[in-house]
């Protein structure tokens, strides 16, 4: 295992990872997340799983490639995220609140920041048989808010390999603008477009171990093929934007209630 960043006796980012999430649009960070805590959510997640603890999201829901067509045929009910994570534990409430956290988000947020409930706040998993391929996307391409100005924290709740499906980022994709024929009608990337294919071919895979936690920006293109092993991949991710950056009323951003995040003064 990589050893942990030397930031991690102070619970703040150094100035050269500051600037490395600044100039690439995602940061990991090895060995961050408590071991105590890594256990308990991924307990929580294997009970979530065993009992079906709705709300959840099938993998024929998104129709993806490799999803099941339907709910109906063989693989149709294989879950994929099991929502509303921050309600499935004290330890998903304790982790986000957490020193480890806090104190770098502060850092690339501003020292007042939430956390929307309406957007990620989730368990990802990824089963052996029946998941899917996510295609080029930013994670803003759904969301509303003044400016597209977001971070997402995802934990590795055990390993994350190519050969399950790891996440896969193209660095400092958050900086540059992209015109509409570069889309395709679902808002990814076309991978047939000339100069898509040249800026995929930087794309970085984010290789995580369990406890091992990536910051990434929600322009910040990112993709995951299929778990390709006989064991399941299990990630919880939740999303946090700057107090100053609200969700746009009405919208499905504002549809749930906001945790306000208390920072070190």
């Amino acid at each position: 295992m990589s050893s942990p960043s030397r930031s991690l006796t102070n619970d703040l980012l150094t100035s050269e990872e500051v600037e490395k999430f600044e100039n690439d649009g995602y940061l990991i960070l090895r060995n961050l997340c408590p071991e105590s805590l890594r256990q308990e959510m991924l307990a929580a997640t294997k009970e979530g799983l065993a009992n079906v603890v709705e709300p959840v999201e099938y993998e024929a829901d998104v129709e993806y490639p490799g999803s099941p067509p339907s709910r109906n045929v063989m693989g149709g009910e294989t879950v994929r995220r099991l929502k509303q994570a921050h309600s499935r534990g004290m330890c998903f409430t304790e982790l986000v609140n957490h020193p480890v956290l806090v104190g770098r988000l502060a850092q690339l947020l501003g020292p007042d920041y939430v956390m929307p409930l309406a957007h990620h706040n989730c368990i990802m998993t990824k089963q052996p048989e029946f998941s899917s391929d996510t295609m080029w996307h930013q994670d803003i391409r759904f969301w509303s808010f003044e400016r597209k100005e977001l971070i997402s924290v995802w934990v590795a709740l055990g390993e994350e390999t190519l050969d399950n499906g790891c996440l896969k980022v193209i660095p400092g994709t958050h900086r540059m603008e992209f015109e509409q024929h570069r889309l395709d009608d679902r808002i990814f990337l076309r991978p047939d477009a000339p100069e898509n294919q040249e800026l995929i071919k930087t794309g970085i895979s984010a290789e995580l171990h369990p406890g091992d936690v990536l910051f990434f920006h929600c322009r910040t293109f990112h993709a995951a093929t299929r778990n390709y092993t006989d064991q399941p991949k299990f990630s919880a991710v939740f999303t946090f934007r700057p107090a100053d950056n609200p969700p746009v009323s009405g919208s499905r951003s504002a549809a749930l209630p906001e945790l306000i995040i208390h920072t070190p003064r």
